[in-house]
């Protein structure tokens, strides 16, 4: 009887830039997650000012289904 390999997909979407490492590598199960990121070059907002509007909106939100 021969045992089968578990079949490996790769799905990169977008593409990340050649010689980039991953910021993020994650195994779960039988399955590695590997996460670049990119940020806009062009943006003005900071990280900061993003996750307190992602907060606020959150917040209304929240209320808004009370």
């Amino acid at each position: 009887m021969s045992k089968e390999s578990p079949s490996t997909e790769t799905i990169i979407y977008p593409k990340p830039i050649p010689d980039t490492p991953p910021a993020l590598v994650k195994k779960i199960g039988k399955i590695t997650y590997r996460v670049w990121a990119h940020f806009s070059e062009t943006s003005t907002e900071t990280m900061e000012d993003k996750i307190k509007r992602m907060l606020r909106e959150e917040v209304r939100q929240m209320m808004e289904n009370e």
